[in-house]
């Protein structure tokens, strides 16, 4: 199982995947908004999302845990 952490912190603007979708290494699963900015948030490996744990407009910080694959 591995995990993908807000790599800076901002408001969670959109969450792309959703639980049981199959993610590749590299693919945009979450974009947060911060100053303004949109940064994609990317999956570090390939797997099918278990578990979210964020919401659109949740405020995250850096290292927070924002979904998990397995």
């Amino acid at each position: 199982m591995s995990q993908v952490v807000a790599s800076m912190a901002g408001s969670v603007w959109k969450i792309v995947v959703s639980v049981g979708d199959e993610v590749g290494e590299g693919q945009d699963v979450i974009i947060l908004e911060s100053m303004k900015m949109e940064i994609p948030i990317v999956a570090e490996s390939s797997g099918v999302v278990k578990q979210i744990h964020v919401q659109e407009g949740d405020f995250v910080n850096e290292g927070d845990v924002l979904l998990e694959l397995e």
